[in-house]
This record gives structure tokens, C-alpha cells and sequence, in this order.
């Protein structure tokens, strides 16, 4: 058993699921096998969350910029997360996890809005692990489509200017009633953010691993959360081994 298992883990940890198609292209296969591999790579993950007391655990799914890319790998994405709902959802239930849903629904394929409403509904009412998955998602899109819906209220005299708080925002975000990300890990050694929880990200631990994502196992996942255990978070103030020594 890993130390990890054994300190106290982060509440939500968010992750940029990165490097399926290097994956592929580092070992001459098509882009589509690695999308494949990372699916078991999410399954894995998982269960590990859960097992080492992670309460939300956030996934980078399909970004709001990912249209861009050619269409026959849009719809193999597409294609794979009905595979997972379909194939998945039944044990998540039993294993008592929640799913919810981040991102823009308008322009959803009708049977993949269906599937996302399903996987939330059979969950709503389950308690352990919450798994969050972020799709057609882009932080710039949430936070545009909710100060939108702010401006409409306080143009209809629902609110106040006054009354636009940090807290009102949060509650208007896409993660209204998540806790922001202690911990965001992006794999396949690229460090930024590619506009992933911007505002939640605020005070957020970062940790950027080697790791493409098929690559990423129980193992990785668990040193990362070792290596999350030592950080000091401060928050603005000061630390409280900082304290000791002023006093």
C-alpha cells in the first residue's frame, strides 16, 4: 500500500487527460487506439480515486476547442464516451458513484445529450465518489455563459450590481456546488492549463507528469497525490511552520 493511501487525500483533484494520440503516434498506431487505451485509463483511475478517499475527481473529456480537430476523430471521441456511459454506467452505479456533467449542452448530438442526462440522472442520488466529466467544456464558455445569465438579471432588476459576489459567480458556474480542484494534474509533460477550470483554479495545486494518459496507472496517480501530501498551501496567508519560527 501506498503512503497515499494512508494520508488524507485531496477533496477534488481535476485532471487534464493528455497525450492519447502520442501515445499512438510513439508506437505506430492510429490516433484512435490511443483514445481506446485512455478509456481503460479512466476506469483505472477511478477506482483509485475512490480507493484513496478522493471525494471529486474532475475529467478533462472533450475540450469546447476539440471541434477543430479532424471529424473522423471528433466522432471516434464521441463514439467511445457512449461506449463508456453504456458500458460503465451500470458499476459506477453499483459502486455508489455520482456523475455529473460540465460543459455546454446547446449543439449536443441528441443521443449523446440523452446518454450525459441518463448518467446523471441514475446517480443523482448516490453518495460515494463524484465523478465529474467535463465535456464540449471550455473555462472562457463558462464563465461567459454565466456572467451572460447575470447581466440578464440585473438588466430585468432580479439583482442588483451590488449584489455580483465571488459567491454568486460561483454559483452560476457549471461546478455550482463542487469545491474547487485542490489538486489539477495534466499529463504528457505539457504545462498549462488550456483553458480548463480557470476560475476554480485559483488557489489550486498544480502538477504537470511526464506520463502520456494511457500510461497514467494507480501507481502514477498515487505518487502524485504523495507528492501533493507534502505542499504547503498558503491560501495568501503564511504557513503555519512559518508562524512557529516568528514566534
Amino acid at each position: 500500500m501506498s503512503k497515499a493511501e494512508n494520508c488524507r487525500a485531496p477533496e477534488h483533484v481535476a485532471i487534464i487527460m493528455d497525450g492519447n494520440g502520442r501515445w499512438a503516434n510513439a508506437r505506430g498506431l492510429p490516433r484512435a487506439v490511443g483514445h481506446r487505451k485512455g478509456v481503460e485509463a479512466v476506469r483505472e483511475i477511478v477506482r483509485a480515486a475512490a480507493d484513496a478517499g478522493v471525494a471529486y475527481l474532475t475529467l478533462f473529456a472533450f475540450s469546447s476547442e476539440n471541434w477543430r480537430r479532424p471529424e473522423a476523430e471528433v466522432n471516434d471521441l464521441f463514439g467511445l464516451l457512449k461506449m463508456f456511459i453504456r458500458r460503465d454506467l451500470a458499476e459506477l452505479h453499483r459502486e455508489n458513484v455520482r456523475i455529473r456533467i460540465i460543459g455546454d449542452r446547446v449543439n449536443l448530438q441528441g443521443d449523446i445529450l440523452s446518454l450525459l442526462l441518463e448518467a446523471e440522472e441514475t446517480t443523482r442520488n448516490n453518495t460515494a465518489l463524484t465523478l465529474v466529466i467535463a465535456f464540449n467544456y471550455g473555462a472562457r464558455d463558462e464563465m461567459a455563459r454565466a456572467m451572460s445569465a447575470i447581466a440578464a438579471d440585473v438588466e430585468q432588476g432580479r439583482l442588483k450590481a451590488s449584489d455580483v459576489t465571488s459567491a454568486l459567480i460561483d454559483g452560476r458556474l457549471d461546478t455550482a456546488g463542487i469545491p474547487d480542484p485542490d489538486l489539477i494534474i495534466r499529463t504528457s509533460g505539457e504545462e498549462r492549463l488550456s483553458n480548463f477550470l480557470l476560475w476554480q483554479a485559483a488557489y489550486s495545486e498544480l502538477m504537470f507528469v511526464p506520463e502520456y494518459w494511457p500510461d497514467f496507472s494507480r501507481e502514477v496517480f498515487f505518487a502524485a497525490l504523495e507528492r501533493y501530501a507534502s505542499r504547503d498551501r498558503r491560501f495568501g496567508g503564511i504557513s503555519d511552520k512559518a508562524v512557529a519560527l516568528g514566534s
